[in-house]
C-alpha cells in the first residue's frame, strides 16, 4: 500500500501511545481514522486533537476481548465511513512485570486475552469484511520486540507477542492472493502509557495477580517508558514498512541484525554443544554490538552525546519492581537475578 489518501484506517489502542502516534501519522497521510480504545478519557483527548486539526476521525470505545463489541464496531465503521477499513492496525496491549513462576491464571487470562486474543478478534472480525469488499488493503499489528526473546519477568506478554508474530506470518501468506498485505511492527521501549493498565485497566475478574504491582512500581515503569521511542517516529517506521510491503518492521537502524542475533540462540538450543556455548556466553560481558543494540531498543545512542538515563543521586530505591507478591511462599529470592 503506497496511496493512503481518502482511505479508512481502524486502529485499536488508538487513543494513546503507539496507537495515537499511528492515528496521527496516517491521518496526516490523508486517511479517515477510526480510533478504538477501552479508555474513554483517552478517546476524549485524542478526539480533541483531531477536531482541532479538522481531520476526519471517529472514536469507538472498545474492549478488544469483547467479540460482540468488535462486530458492532465493524458495523459502525461501515455506517460512518461507508466501507470496511483499508488499513487495520491492531495495537491495543497490556503488560505487567513479575517472575514467571509467580504467574497466576488471571495474569495469563488478562495479558494473553488482550495481547493475543484481541488480535485474533480483530482478524476474525475484519478479514472477511476486507476480502468481501474486494479492495485489497493492509493489516498491521504492534507486536513488540518481546516476541523474539524469553521474558522471565514478562512470560504472559512475551508468549502472547510470539504467538501474534507467528499468527501474522500465517495471515501474510494466506492473504497475498486477496491483495491484502500484512506487517508485524516490533519495537522495544515506547514512550507510552501502557504502564497504567496494570492498575487502572485490569478488569476485576482478573485481579488475582502473583506479581508485586503498586503505585511505586508503576511510577518506576513510567520513568523507563519516558525514555522510549516517540510514538510518531514509530508510526513513521510502520508507514514505510507498509509502503514497502515489508512483513517484519523492526524500527531501528540495526533491525535486521538484531533479529539475526536474537534468533541465533535457537541454533544453540538444538545441540548439546550449543547448550554449552550458551552457558559460556552467559558468563561473558556484553559485546560492543550487544550494547549498541540495547541502546537502540531502550532509546539512547551510545555513539552521540545522548547517554543512558542516569540513576538519581543515591541510586534507585528498590520498590519491588518485577518481584512476586509478598505472600508468595515458593520463590527463593536468592535464586533470582
Amino acid at each position: 500500500m503506497k496511496d493512503f489518501a481518502g482511505k479508512i484506517a481502524f486502529i485499536t489502542g488508538g487513543a494513546s501511545g503507539a496507537g495515537l502516534g499511528q492515528a496521527q501519522i496516517f491521518s496526516e497521510a490523508g486517511m479517515k481514522v477510526v480510533i478504538a480504545d477501552v479508555r474513554q478519557d483517552h478517546l476524549d483527548e485524542a478526539m480533541a486533537y483531531f477536531k482541532a486539526k479538522g481531520a476526519p476521525a471517529h472514536a469507538i470505545k472498545l474492549d478488544v476481548t469483547d467479540r460482540a463489541a468488535y462486530a458492532a464496531a465493524a458495523d459502525e465503521v461501515e455506517k460512518v465511513f461507508g466501507s470496511s477499513p483499508d488499513l487495520l492496525v491492531l495495537t491495543a496491549g497490556v503488560n505487567v512485570f513479575g517472575p514467571a513462576e509467580a504467574s497466576t491464571y488471571d495474569d495469563y487470562d488478562w495479558v494473553v486475552g488482550v495481547c493475543f486474543g484481541g488480535v485474533v478478534n480483530g482478524l476474525v472480525t475484519f478479514v472477511p469484511r476486507m476480502i468481501k469488499a474486494g479492495k485489497g488493503g493492509y493489516i498491521a499489528s504492534t507486536v513488540s520486540w518481546g516476541a523474539f526473546g524469553a521474558g522471565p519477568m514478562t512470560a504472559p506478554y512475551s508468549a502472547a507477542k510470539a504467538a501474534v508474530l507467528n499468527l501474522l506470518e500465517s495471515y501474510q501468506i494466506a492473504l497475498k492472493p486477496y491483495g491484502i498485505g500484512v506487517s508485524a511492527l516490533c519495537p522495544a521501549n515506547i514512550r507510552s502509557k501502557i504502564y497504567e493498565s496494570a492498575l487502572k485497566g485490569r478488569p476485576e475478574q482478573f485481579k488475582n495477580t502473583g506479581y508485586n504491582v503498586t503505585e511505586d512500581t508503576q511510577k518506576l515503569l513510567a520513568s523507563i517508558h519516558a525514555n522510549g521511542m516517540d510514538p510518531r517516529v514509530l508510526a513513521d517506521w510502520l508507514k514505510k514498512g507498509i509502503e514497502n510491503e515489508q512483513f517484519l518492521v523492526v524500527p531501528y537502524p540495526s533491525g535486521p541484525r538484531m533479529v539475526e542475533v536474537a534468533l541465533e540462540r535457537f541454533v544453540d538450543y538444538a545441540s548439546p554443544e550449543g547448550m554449552k556455548r550458551l552457558a559460556e556466553k552467559a558468563k561473558q560481558p556484553p559485546t560492543e554490538e550487544a550494547n549498541k543494540h540495547n541502546a537502540e531498543r531502550e532509546g539512547y545512542d551510545i555513539s552521540t552525546s545522548r547517554t543512558p538515563p542516569q540513576a538519581p543521586a543515591g541510586g534507585y530505591v528498590d520498590v519491588g519492581f518485577g518481584k512476586a507478591k509478598s505472600d508468595n511462599t515458593w520463590i527463593d529470592p536468592s535464586k533470582k537475578f
